[in-house]
């Protein structure tokens, strides 16, 4: 057990509900917070609830959430001994853990060397198949040319899929189905992965039609204990982007489960792995094959629905790992308990998935036995345009599968955005669906089996005094304007936001 007293000052170097989430994780460990923030979300609800916060530039990402530089200035102005990254933006910047380590200052999350290791993806699949982890069949390292890819096609067979080395997210991958599609694919996804990435460097596999997708949650300390978290399905996507999570998966058995179990723990062991991180594999629901496909060095959205079924504080896990602790449990400890499922509530249009960014009018979250909500949405919040349309995460537990989809459907009910359009209807019409109920969804559900379906009200009202009332609060809606108009909570008028906002 290590002898280093907690940290004081915690910097969390991202937004929304995962800089909230590691506040609170602060907060009860008496921990202090340090928020930083753009110019576009100055109101947003992690810079009121932090103990500081700091300002790190312009709207756009690139000059402030992802400039090492200024977040870098703000560890110093802040006196923060430790760094949390959150999701996305630096958290898997190996340049952003490396200056991090010269500056003196603890990176919550794994070494400069684990991130290396992992993030170029075809690194990483020949460290996991010298590890002895199951691999796809593809080109086993990049390919430079289009005769290239026409040698590796012809050799592993259609479809295939071509991927950028430095892609996620959906971005810089296309499916080849037929030899005519292949110059075309390849060429998109050496564009897609030099514009997003800076990188144009691509790899082929074979491509799975219609798998799962199934991840294993890991946690390493520096002492060279690994466990696993058990898996996490996550195939209800739409463009290789997440919409809904669940675990245990309805698909796997336990002979599996012990099997995904086992593998992600000794992929973990192979590169010395410490900290959070989650093992992905795509999933044939035929043969119950599965197969590596990355590593996320960093704590994942859907992270709740782990915390709900184990019982583990996964942040406060971090931090402890962090300050050189032994792991607070073993695999032996670990258990799966009932059932939970994660919507993710964005700011879009629910059939077009268009973002819609704008003005929170009305808002109430969810309550009730064992919902949580992760939320950074409030009355007057103005939801930019600049970052991800996610604006909350529901998630319901429930002592088996079929109680958690009626609670998460009952909050989903309860759930009141107005002001901006948002997807509650989707993820409604997902637990509707017979796929769904019966657990045989696939990374193809949202493609080829989802329909969305409006309430019975908007078919059957016709009560015109219901009606009536219904235009009266639209247009008190609209009148809103200010936040004082909702009572938002009392901090800003008694603190002021001179003391919570620090202009620079």
């Amino acid at each position: 057990m290590s002898n280093k007293p907690m940290f004081k000052k915690i910097l969390i170097a991202n937004r929304g509900e995962i800089a909230l989430r590691v506040i609170r994780a602060c907060r009860e460990l008496g921990i202090g917070s340090v928020a930083v923030y753009s110019d576009a979300d100055r109101n947003s609800l992690h810079v009121v609830l932090a103990d500081e916060a700091y300002n790190v530039g312009p709207a756009p990402s690139k000059d402030s959430y992802l400039s090492i530089e200024r977040i870098m200035e703000a560890v110093k102005k802040s006196g923060a001994d430790a760094v949390h990254p959150g999701y996305g933006f630096l958290s898997e910047n190996t340049d952003f853990a490396e200056a991090l380590r010269k500056a003196g200052v603890t990176f919550i999350g794994p070494t400069p060397e684990n991130i290396r290791a992992m993030g170029d993806k075809i690194s990483a699949i020949r460290l996991m198949r010298d590890a002895g982890v199951p691999t796809v069949p593809g080109s086993g390292g990049p390919v430079d040319t289009i005769e290239d890819a026409k040698k590796i096609v012809e050799k592993i067979g259609l479809p295939v899929m071509i991927k950028a080395t430095a892609g996620g997210g959906g971005k810089g991958m296309r499916v080849v189905h037929k030899m005519e599609e292949l110059e075309s694919g390849y060429r998109a996804a050496r564009s897609e992965g030099l514009n997003y990435f800076k990188n144009d460097t691509v790899y082929i596999e074979r491509f799975i039609q219609n798998p799962k997708h199934i991840e294993v949650q890991v946690f390493g300390d520096t002492h060279g204990n690994v466990c696993h978290l058990f898996e996490r399905e996550c195939s209800v996507q739409r463009r290789n982007q997440k919409l809904m999570e669940e675990s245990p998966s309805p698909s796997v058995d336990e002979a599996v489960r012990t099997k995904l179990g086992d593998v992600a723990v000794k992929a973990a062991k192979a590169i010395d792995y410490i900290g959070a991180g989650t093992f992905e594999f795509i999933f044939d629901n035929v043969t119950k094959e599965f197969f590596f496909m990355e590593m996320n060095t960093r704590l994942q959205v859907e992270h709740p629905v782990t915390e709900m079924v184990t019982g583990i504080d996964l942040v406060a896990e971090q931090i402890f790992v962090a300050l050189g602790r032994k792991l607070s449990f073993q695999q032996k400890d670990i258990v799966q308990r009932g059932h939970a499922i994660e919507a993710r509530i964005c700011a879009e249009d629910p059939f077009t998935y268009i973002p819609s960014p704008g003005l929170i009018r009305r808002c109430r979250h969810p309550q009730g036995p064992f919902i949580r909500t992760d939320s950074y949405a409030y009355p007057g919040y103005e939801v930019p345009i600049y970052y991800d349309p996610m604006v909350a995460k529901l998630i319901a537990w429930g002592p088996d599968r079929d109680t958690a989809i009626r609670r998460l459907d009952r909050a989903l009910t309860e759930f009141t955005l107005t002001g901006i359009k948002t997807n509650i209807l989707l993820h409604k019409s997902i637990l509707q669906s017979p796929k769904f109920l019966d657990g045989t969804y696939t990374t193809q559900f949202c493609d080829k089996d989802l329909e969305i379906k409006m309430p019975k009200l908007f078919h059957q009202v016709d009560d015109h005094v219901f009606l009536i009332t219904a235009a009266i609060a639209a247009y008190n809606d609209k009148k809103a304007k200010s936040v004082s108009d909702y009572n938002v909570a009392s901090r800003w008028k008694t603190v002021g936001r001179a003391n919570s906002l620090r202009d620079q």
